[in-house]
Order: structure tokens, then C-alpha cells, then sequence
């Protein structure tokens, strides 16, 4: 049967109205409507320490192959319509610093776990060899169609904050990162996805896990402190106990510290936690300052730069480029069939990008 001109011109415009429906699932989706951002230092320190992944000449590549597989897992299990990358600036903790010296002071950046070459590797090849497989990380995420940025004297904590709840405050959110401090900021938009634990938060999943809302569960954490960070808690405050004693803690409204202390001095003497917290006001003030994400903790040149970055067009997906690392560092064995994996992963973000 014979087509004529305008019928065909009419069956291709099907097709490419087609095309637009399956790949924006039919809801018209533009390149801000998904937005997956991932915790860079937390996923590769993460990576680097866990993963075993040797390139053929033997040399460990588990930061930069374990970084790369555990994005493009996420990026095809979420499928988001744009990814964007946040690594900690330089000078990033100065801020809390001055607020509390201690603040991440016994922070270890050498971390040696059980690999199968640690015993033949001294701690300060392992410090170098870090740095090295962080900077080539880089380098492979420069192929891709993302966004990467690192603001200086900022942490990537408060950046990603300020993505989600005010650069793309009305849009779907999923924060990549095993922090726990990113709870805080659930929401029917935001969630959070725990690699370590495979598990998807919002709301719900706190309720149930934790026994605490969403909008309360940075009241925990300024009570229970941060090990990690060396954020000391109150003494006794652990979340069995911080559960018994401030029940309001499931209640959806947001309590301040002055309303946890009035709650404590109401019903002192019931729990010894109460006077604990009451006789601690100011280091309960001093961890919230330091761990809330909630209310924006960056200034507005700052977040001037934040915003130069992401109106900046994503680069499209370099194939030669990305290959050409991969044959370098000899990591062909460590992401099986890359060239099909990079188009199951990232061509639907580089179909967005302009």
C-alpha cells in the first residue's frame, strides 16, 4: 500500500509523540522533574574501603569500579531525569568548626578494611592511592551526563540540602547516601535511599523504623550526637530511651529546643533523662546548629555559584571518552559489557540533555 506525503509526515509525528510518552513514562517530564543526588564522598569512601575490585595488573580499583556500578545502579533503579554529584568542598567543615572544634576531629580519612591486599599495603600507599582513584572518579563522571560540583568552604550536606528543599523545592527528590542525617529532610517529595541497607526513606519507613516522625527526627539526633562526626549527645540519650520520654517525637509538628526543654522541665523528675537534658540546654543548641539541614546554612553568593553550575548544560554522554579510561586503567573485568552498560544506564538522562 502506498503512503503519500502527508501521511507519512502525519505517522512520523505519531511516532516521535510515541517516543516522547515512553520515555518520559507519558507525564511529560522535563529535566529538573527527578532528581537523584548522590552523597559523592560518602559513596566512594564507602567504596574504596568495602570493595575488593582489582584492575588486571592487580592493583586495587574498588573506589572508582564500586562508585561508578552503585551510581548506575541507583540511576537505573530510580531512574531520575537528572543526577547530580556533590562532593565536600575544600574548607567545608570551618564553618561548624567554629561553632565546635571537635566537629569531625577524629574523622579517619585512612580507613583499611578487610581486603585481600591490605596486609601488603602500607597506610600511607593506601592515603595515596585514595586520592588517586578519587581524582580519576572524577574523571569518569566528566563523561557522563550529570552534574558534579564541589563548592568550596561548604559541606556537601548543606548543598544537598539547599537542592532539595529550596532549588528544586517542587519537584521528586531521592538523596543517595548511607548518612542518616539525611533524614531529616523526608518529605512527601524527598526520600532517602540507604545503600547500605537497600531501603528507600520517607515518612513512613521512619515512623516505623524509628518510632519518630520525619519532622522530629533531627531532635533525636541532637539529643542521641553523631559518633561519626564526634558530635558528643546528651548522656543516656539513646533512642529506646529518647522514645519512652518524648513520645511527642511521632507527633507530625516540628518542636523546637525550647518546647523539648519545657516538655523536659514539665515532667522532671519522672525520667532521669529530663534533667540530664535540662542541665545540658546548651550543648542540646549547639547539636542542632550543627546537624540541622533543614533551614538553609549557605549564603545566597553561594548559592548564586550553586545555581551558575546547574544552569549549565550537562555534557552528553562521551562513549570514546569514558573508553579510553577504562582502557587506561584497565578496569574492563571490574564493569562487565561497559560500553552496553552505559546505555542501559545513561542514555535515558543524556536524552535530556539539551
Amino acid at each position: 500500500m502506498d503512503i503519500n506525503a502527508s501521511d507519512k509526515k502525519k505517522l512520523y509525528s505519531l511516532f516521535a509523540n510515541v517516543k516522547d510518552e515512553i520515555l518520559d513514562g507519558g507525564l511529560n517530564k522535563t529535566q529538573s522533574s527527578d532528581v537523584l543526588i548522590i552523597d559523592a564522598l560518602n559513596l566512594f569512601i564507602r567504596s574504596f574501603s568495602v570493595l575488593p575490585y582489582m584492575n588486571d595488573d592487580g592493583v586495587h580499583t574498588g573506589g572508582i569500579s564500586g562508585f561508578l556500578k552503585s551510581l548506575g545502579y541507583a540511576i537505573k533503579l530510580f531512574t531520575p531525569t537528572r543526577c547530580i554529584i556533590v562532593f565536600d568542598g575544600t574548607g567545608g567543615s570551618v564553618k561548624r568548626r567554629k561553632l565546635y572544634p571537635e566537629y569531625k576531629n577524629k574523622r579517619k580519612t585512612k580507613v583499611r578494611l578487610n581486603r585481600t591486599y591490605a596486609d601488603n599495603t602500607s597506610a600511607d600507599d593506601e592515603e595515596r592511592n585514595l586520592r588517586k582513584q578519587l581524582i580519576r572518579t572524577v574523571n569518569y563522571l566528566d563523561c557522563l551526563p550529570l552534574t558534579t560540583m564541589a563548592i568550596d568552604n561548604v559541606e556537601a550536606d548543606d548543598v544537598i540540602a539547599y537542592l532539595a528543599q529550596d532549588k528544586f523545592k517542587d519537584n521528586n527528590i531521592t538523596i543517595m547516601s548511607a548518612d542518616k542525617d539525611f533524614l531529616q529532610l523526608a518529605s512527601q517529595r524527598v526520600k532517602i535511599w540507604s545503600p547500605t541497607k537497600k531501603k528507600l526513606y520517607g515518612c513512613a519507613e521512619i515512623l516505623t523504623e524509628y518510632g519518630i516522625s520525619c519532622e522530629n527526627y533531627i531532635n533525636y539526633r541532637t539529643l542521641e550526637g553523631d559518633v561519626s562526626d564526634n558530635i558528643k549527645g546528651i548522656s543516656g540519650a539513646g533512642l529506646k530511651t529518647i522514645k519512652k520520654c518524648f513520645p511527642i517525637f511521632a507527633d507530625n509538628h516540628r518542636y523546637t529546643v525550647d518546647e523539648i526543654c519545657n516538655y523536659a522541665d514539665t515532667h522532671k523528675g519522672k525520667y532521669k533523662l529530663y534533667d540530664t537534658i535540662l542541665a545540658n540546654k546548651n550543648i542540646v543548641e549547639r547539636n542542632y546548629q550543627l546537624m540541622q539541614l533543614n533551614d538553609s546554612q549557605i549564603q545566597s553568593f553561594t548559592q548564586l555559584r550553586i545555581n551558575e553550575i546547574l544552569d549549565q548544560n550537562c555534557k552528553k554522554l562521551n562513549r570514546f571518552e569514558f573508553s579510553k579510561l577504562v582502557t587506561e586503567d584497565k578496569i574492563w573485568n571490574n564493569i562487565p559489557n561497559y560500553q552496553i552498560w552505559l546505555g542501559e544506564v545513561f542514555n535515558r538522562l543524556d536524552n535530556f540533555v539539551k
